[in-house]
């Protein structure tokens, strides 16, 4: 005989009916309702014999009597009728549990999800995603917040924004990442520069002083400064613009010839696209997140919207861990 065995054997009628305690209370209040011990059962779909059984041991382990029988007919005692006042809210509410939580879901789909990215990231990757999301989701109210690198970091980590959207090179160990796109950098050039022609772009064909390039603090920047340096090759920017838009747009005046991501190219530009160098690795745009952070539901909808094959399949979503960890990517983003 186990040991769980023996206790259950020991335990005393008192114990053993506490664990019955909704049920009886259950059962007295339906039977307080309906005055009737056998409608109360019918209600119920239990016999008549159970509900009496279930009063009778929520009067004993009480200590009181709850009604006065007279024929088929019940009426609350004194007593009866204090335990109704207590009871009946509470097994109303046990009661009505499920639609309840249908209820709640329903308001949260009235909240707020808040974004952080960076301008390519909100020009180029997002807005199919929002549209869809917000058709499906028309009352939540979406915050795009236009923050880029550190800045992102810093308000996942202050929990200023729900999550973030973009790339970033080097992550602390608070941040998990998942890449969820993946793009080519590209040489774009003037239609008539020696480069559109090339059979071969080379990184001293890089380095020649013509090259526009994003801010120092974007990943891009880094990226290609980083290649530069490995490779021991010196080289110079003509230009930092602010924008993929931007370069593009320099790029077509003469200004010089610019590396971008694939991600902001549509085709329909007035430039040569070019290969780069295969020393140049792909770049990855994906979502960033607090680790332990609790997600919202709206937070939860984006992100199985945005990686139905990775983030709809999580096991957990009570903060970022455990399982969870299986799914994003901590530390550097990759490559």
């Amino acid at each position: 005989m186990t040991e769980d065995r023996i206790a259950l054997d020991h335990e005393s009628p008192r114990h053993y009916y506490r664990h019955n305690r909704l049920k009886q209370l259950r059962a007295f209040c339906h039977a307080a309702q309906e005055r009737s011990i056998s409608r109360a059962a019918e209600r119920l779909e239990l016999s008549q014999p159970s509900v009496s059984l279930q009063i009778q041991a929520l009067e004993r382990e009480m200590g009181i009597t709850l009604f006065e029988r007279r024929g088929p007919r019940i009426r609350l005692t004194p007593d009866g009728e204090g335990l109704y006042e207590v009871a009946a809210p509470l097994v109303e509410g046990i009661d009505s549990l499920p639609e309840q939580f249908v209820a709640r879901n329903r308001r949260q789909q009235l909240g707020h999800l808040d974004i952080a990215a960076g301008e390519s990231t909100s020009l180029y990757v997002l807005p199919d995603l929002l549209r869809s999301f917000m058709v499906h989701h028309p009352k939540v109210h979406v915050r795009l917040h236009n923050l880029i690198g550190e800045e992102q970091i810093h308000a996942v980590q202050q929990d200023r924004v729900d999550i973030a959207v973009g790339s970033n090179l080097d992550l602390p160990d608070d941040i998990v990442y998942r890449a969820t796109h993946t793009f080519d950098l590209k040489l774009i050039t003037p239609l008539n520069h020696p480069l559109a022609e090339k059979e071969q772009i080379t990184l001293e064909d890089l380095a020649a002083g013509e090259l526009i390039l994003p801010p120092r603090q974007l990943t891009t920047w880094r990226l290609v400064n980083l290649i530069f340096q490995q490779h021991s090759v010196p080289y110079q920017v003509r230009l930092e613009v602010g924008g993929w838009e931007i370069m593009k747009r320099y790029v077509e005046l003469g200004f010089g010839v610019g590396i971008a991501s694939a991600i902001c190219l549509t085709g329909q530009e007035q430039l040569a696209i070019r290969d780069l160098p295969e020393i140049f690795p792909r770049r990855t745009y994906g979502v960033m997140l607090r680790r332990g952070r609790y997600l919202s539901p709206q937070a939860r909808r984006f992100l199985e919207l945005i990686d139905p094959q990775g983030f709809g399949q999580a096991a957990e979503w009570d903060g970022i861990a455990g399982s969870q960890e299986s799914v994003l990517v901590p530390g550097r983003q990759p490559q």
